[in-house]
């Protein structure tokens, strides 16, 4: 199973974000030697790019969600992962064909630069994407419900027949404890899904000391005291989230804390 998160201690990187990551690095360690020689800077201009892009894609998200955020915080909030890609490209796009516009100085080393990126990221997200868009069925991992039942997702899948999402959390967690509540809301809410929260590595104990110490009301919480999902689904930093369509194939996996917004993007995938 292809690794799809890196934990580096109390953070978790998706490998989506690291490939992005790797691409600026790139075009930054190109635009400072193309620019050497044409004697010229132009990493702040890759700064400001980014900044643009990522600032465009989180309006972007806001504005299509705004209803499912509760305020001015929680919209401010990236901490959700809410992020609109093509209007963060988009803006991205815009802002250097201006600044290559604005500065013919710069033309040479920053279009070098975002030619590089651009690539780097293409190769990198296309290659990713193919394999992604192999068939990924539900994991027939076994697992157990909270009375001891041996149990696994395809069992519950086949009894309920529709789109399924699967939470992988903890209680030492506290992004998952934060957003439990958005899911015992969803939960009650879209009857047409099916929530399945897999505990990792916690025994029994701890799972049910930890749901009556907070009063969650969940249906489907279920023990991995093993971590044997994490490590077949190749989903090692915490919280992650799987979303399964009614077939249960893959659609998409967002890695750390979910809000309501974030949460509604995820499930229309899978409608």
């Amino acid at each position: 199973m292809l690794q799809q998160s890196v934990a580096i201690g109390p953070m978790g990187f998706s490998l989506h974000q690291l490939m992005i990551g790797f691409a600026f690095l790139l075009a930054l360690l190109a635009g400072a030697l193309i620019g050497q020689r044409h004697r010229v800077a132009v990493s702040d201009t890759l700064f400001t790019l980014l900044f643009v892009a990522m600032v465009a894609a989180r309006l972007v998200f806001v504005v299509r969600y705004w209803s499912d955020y509760d305020g001015l915080l929680s919209r401010l909030d990236i901490r959700d992962g809410g992020f609109d890609i093509l209007g963060g490209i988009v803006a991205g796009l815009s802002y250097a064909g201006w600044a290559l516009w604005r500065s013919p100085r710069q033309r040479v080393p920053l279009a070098g630069a975002l030619l590089v990126g651009g690539l780097a990221w293409g190769l990198t997200a296309g290659s990713t994407l193919l394999i992604e868009q192999q068939a990924r069925p539900l994991p027939t991992t076994p697992l157990a419900t909270l009375s001891g039942e041996p149990i696994t997702l395809p069992q519950l899948a086949q009894q309920q027949q529709q789109p399924m999402v699967v939470n992988l959390w903890a209680s030492w967690c506290p992004p998952c404890i934060r957003e439990m509540p958005v899911f015992e809301e969803a939960q009650q809410q879209a009857q047409d899904i099916t929530f399945v929260f897999v505990n990792q590595g916690e025994s029994l104990q701890q799972i049910e000391a930890f749901m009556s110490k907070n009063g969650f009301d969940l249906n489907n919480v279920w023990q991995d005291p093993s971590n044997a999902l994490s490590q077949t689904t190749g989903a090692h930093a915490m919280p992650t989230t799987l979303y399964y369509n009614a077939d249960g194939q893959l659609v998409s996996t967002h890695f750390g804390e979910l809000s309501r917004a974030t949460l509604q993007d995820g499930l229309t995938r899978i409608r």
